[in-house]
């Protein structure tokens, strides 16, 4: 069914945000539809709205069906006077039954809104449920439709009911689905899918509005998939002919992909988020912003089990929609797949002209030119980088120098020459050679995972996934997180025997032995064990260490200890380079993700060197242990860590009164690294007695260097 032609609202035209005054709540007394009457509640009671509650019976179906069935009764009703007479019966038992059952699902509702002083209408349909119901969406009528994701039929392993899915595709207006009984959708947080599009940018509103009211955080998030050409470009690969394989150049245009396209991509998704900000900072909302790279839908997925949200607000089509389209294939999957209410709206918003660089950007004509030469199926993309690029430093008219300088800063020279190659190769007769790339290698892990993947189509899209995106991590080897990141990695059930977990705890508790424990499950699984014996953990251990080993080798870094239980990652102190940090800092770095509770842990710790010192080491560690984000229970595991290797730690120098003072208020976990480091640098000074100048004298070392460790060539403080 086409969608209705939706006139979007100028942001400037904008002078409250958008609120819905008449909710229609499909009622039927399942416990989604029991909860979909509270929150419709609770969304009347914001602006006073009115609820509507609606139920389909059907009554001449049942009819039909009676008929149907009469040439079954037993003889003695099938008699003309008897069988006219059971079907006055029939009629007025059905008819009156169903209405009866349908005003007692409306008088739960009415009871409900009475108690909250809430205008409440009553809407008895008759005939098909979804086609009813959707007539009734469509009137005109209402501006929400809440309705459960599953009715009375709902079944173990169901994910979405006929009259739901059948519904959702037809409504014309902003659909509430109400997937988790018992869960309020004010409880938060509010997570919103922003694709460029206008009701992306509409259910941005909603969101802002329904966060404002309750109180709740407010995530904003956009999903691009890069990984989509890679593929693609090996498919076309592997049916041209040589001829056309020259004329193509596929090696080019695949390097042209991945230098323009793909960070074109990256910075249109993320120019969105920027858009959004800026939005939900005139209305003083907060939001935590995130770009996902992956397929959107499944990217989505598990961003919102990350955040467990109680509402997803998504557009119920996207950017690439077209006026046919009934709901997108992204939104589409969403609706069946989330585990929290999802709010498919169909509101739409244009942002001020001001925020968007594509709608206050003008081209001079010798620009538009420069792009005639720009091969087409990457015109759109080169465009919107070009764009995004004037916006950022001030151009409201793209001239053609613009367009070179913004060329030369949004590709390398050789991508810019690849690209002129490919316009010119075919006219021009200069066929440069062709440039193997180095192959790459899959660690045993990672090639065991993929190989238990049974469809092999789907197996070797994946693989080409990985590969895309280990190359974006700058490696040539794919391992075990590389592939996982394409598929549903909920580990297996696996069973410890007690002596696999005793070898574990000689792993120092903490990250160590977390880390230790999650690359022992990978090996099992990625091999197929539901146990865990003392042999497939030394296995495991013995693995990690020599893909450790081979990857150093190949990155020309020092190899670590066979001794090491967790291998290099964890043989070079996370406290090395330390001078790095603020020159991080400075340049606006922030590669992990901190929890705001983590923040806060943090800074109990005394402000200066010991604090940077420990966000250093917590950050490195979660680096190598392949943490994506930094929580509370983390950054104790690490402080732990090192509050017991402190403790371990005595004086062996005589220390004066006025030294030790000058160290007593570091917190105790570092407090025994602290020592040792400052007597090994008196021991190699020739000093016995650690006095208060040399404790000044290391202070100084370590504000302006660039290690903790002050020994002579200590090999812990090799670059990470």
């Amino acid at each position: 069914m086409p969608q209705a032609q939706v006139q979007p609202i100028e942001e400037s035209s904008l002078d409250h945000l958008p609120e819905y005054k008449e909710i229609l709540l499909a009622a039927d007394s399942s416990d989604y539809s029991n909860q979909g009457i509270k929150d419709a509640i609770e969304l009347a009671k914001l602006w006073d709205g009115n609820i509507t509650g609606t139920h389909v019976y059907a009554a001449k179906m049942h009819d039909m069906r009676f008929k149907q069935m009469e040439g079954g009764l037993p003889e003695q009703f099938r008699q003309e006077e008897e069988l006219e007479r059971q079907r006055d019966v029939h009629d007025d038992l059905i008819g009156r039954g169903l209405s009866i059952i349908t005003d007692s699902y409306l008088d739960q509702v009415d009871r409900a809104c009475d108690k909250e002083k809430i205008t409440f209408l009553r809407r008895s349909l008759e005939g098909k449920n979804y086609r009813e119901l959707t007539n009734e969406v469509n009137s005109g009528q209402y501006d929400l439709l809440i309705m459960g994701a599953q009715g009375l039929g709902a079944i173990k392993g169901s994910l979405l009911g006929t009259v739901c899915e059948r519904v959702s595709r037809r409504s014309q207006i902003d659909t509430l689905i109400i997937k988790s009984p018992n869960i309020a959708i004010s409880k938060g947080p509010i997570v919103v899918a922003i694709d460029g599009s206008q009701f992306s940018y509409g259910g941005l509103l909603r969101g802002i509005t329904l966060a404002q009211h309750w109180s709740v955080p407010l995530h904003v998030i956009s999903a691009f998939d890069p990984y989509y050409h890679y593929v693609a470009f090996n498919r076309i690969a592997g049916v041209l002919s040589e001829e056309a394989g020259k004329v193509f150049r596929f090696q080019e245009q695949e390097q042209l992909h991945e230098e323009i396209i793909d960070s074109g991509l990256a910075k249109i998704y993320d120019g969105h988020l920027c858009v959004a900000e800026g939005i939900a900072e005139d209305y003083d909302i907060k939001i935590t912003k995130k770009l996902l790279d992956g397929k959107p839908w499944d990217a989505i997925l598990k961003y919102l089990k990350q955040v467990d949200p109680s509402l997803l607000i998504i557009g119920k089509t996207g950017i690439h929609a077209d006026d046919e389209l009934d709901i997108g294939g992204n939104s589409e999957n969403l609706l069946r797949l989330a585990d929290c209410a999802v709010l498919l709206t169909q509101y739409a918003h244009q942002p001020q002209v001001e925020r968007v660089a594509d709608v206050t950007t003008s081209w001079t004509v010798e620009a538009e030119q420069r792009m005639k030469n720009v091969p087409s199926f990457v015109q759109n993309m080169a465009r919107g980088a070009i764009l995004r690029y004037a916006q950022q430093h001030g151009h409201t008219v793209i001239t053609e120098s613009i367009v070179e300088e913004a060329t030369k800063q949004l590709m390398p020279s050789r991508s810019e020459q690849a690209m002129e190659d490919i316009v010119n190769a075919y006219d021009a007769g200069e066929l440069k050679k062709r440039v193997t790339p180095k192959p790459m290698q899959w660690s045993d892990m990672a090639q065991a995972r993929l190989d238990k993947i049974s469809d092999e189509s789907l197996r070797h899209n994946l693989a080409m996934r990985a590969e895309k995106k280990a190359r974006g991590d700058d490696s040539y080897r794919v391992e075990l997180a590389h592939i996982n990141a394409f598929l549903d990695t909920e580990p297996a059930s696996l069973h410890w025997r007690a002596a696999a977990l005793a070898r574990l705890t000689k792993v120092p508790e903490g990250f160590m032995r977390n880390t230790s424990k999650q690359r022992i499950e990978a090996y099992a699984q990625s091999h197929g064990y539901h146990e865990i014996t003392l042999d497939v953990a030394e296995e495991g251990l013995a693995e990690s260490r020599q893909a450790m080993e081979t990857m150093m080798t190949e990155q020309g870094q020092p190899v670590a200890s066979k001794s090491d239980p967790i291998a290099k990652k964890e043989s070079i102190c996370p406290f090395a380079r330390m001078a790095e940090l603020k020159k991080e800092q400075s340049q606006g770095a922030d590669n992990k993700d901190w929890t705001a509770s983590a923040e806060a842990r943090l800074q109990l710790i005394p402000e200066g060197y010991c604090r940077d010192m420990t966000r250093k080491a917590v950050e490195s560690i979660a680096d190598k242990s392949d943490e994506k984000a930094i929580d509370t229970d983390f950054v104790q595991q690490v402080l732990n860590t090192f509050s017991q290797g402190s403790a371990k730690i005595e004086e062996t120098l005589s220390w004066d009164d006025n030294a030790r003072q000058r160290i007593a208020n570091a917190p105790d976990m570092v407090r025994g690294m602290l020592t040792q480091e400052i007597e090994t640098w008196i021991k190699e000074q020739g000093g016995d007695q650690v006095t208060e100048a040399a404790v000044d004298a290391v202070g100084k070392r370590w504000k302006e260097g660039g290690a903790f460790h002050l020994g002579a060539n200590d090999a812990r403080n090799a670059n990470l």
